[in-house]
């Protein structure tokens, strides 16, 4: 293959409008924009949610509530995910992503006792309900808090 017989690979090239540029161009004259209107003029943009001065939607439904923005989001397992792991082996963030059992770990993991748990295990993990930790000591395991 030679330097001159390169060639731009088929559809990556493509030829821009040429609009204005006579009504047998086929978008002449208005060049596509319709008759008239604020909609056709040079330099026209709409800000996000305009609706043509009709009270935007965001304003027409109320408002309830409060978001904290600080809040922390944890990955929620529950008790009985946690029965893939062997007896007597230590479970952590690292090991229960690894398991898929969650997608991401969030600002930590926190265990949760739906479900029962058959085996001892030691559960590490950011924050832990009262049940599940009775659940995993009933066990014969332990939490440690992260």
């Amino acid at each position: 293959m030679e330097l001159h017989a390169l060639q731009p690979g088929a559809g990556s090239k493509k030829v821009s409008k040429r609009v204005g540029r006579g009504i047998g161009s086929g978008i002449g004259g208005r060049s596509g924009r319709g008759q008239d209107g604020q909609k056709s003029r040079s330099g026209y943009s709409r800000r996000v949610g305009f609706e043509g001065g009709q009270m935007p939607l965001i304003r027409r439904v109320p408002k309830r509530g409060f978001t904290n923005i600080f809040a922390k989001k944890y990955a929620i397992v529950n008790l009985d995910a946690l029965n893939v792991f062997e007896a007597g082996s230590v479970v952590g963030p690292e090991d229960i992503l690894g398991k898929r059992i969650v997608n991401k770990t969030l600002s930590g993991i926190k265990i949760l006792g739906n479900g029962e748990l058959n085996k001892a295990l030691t559960v590490k993990c950011s924050i832990v309900s009262k049940s599940a930790k009775d659940k995993i000591e009933a066990a014969g395991g332990k939490v440690e808090v992260v």
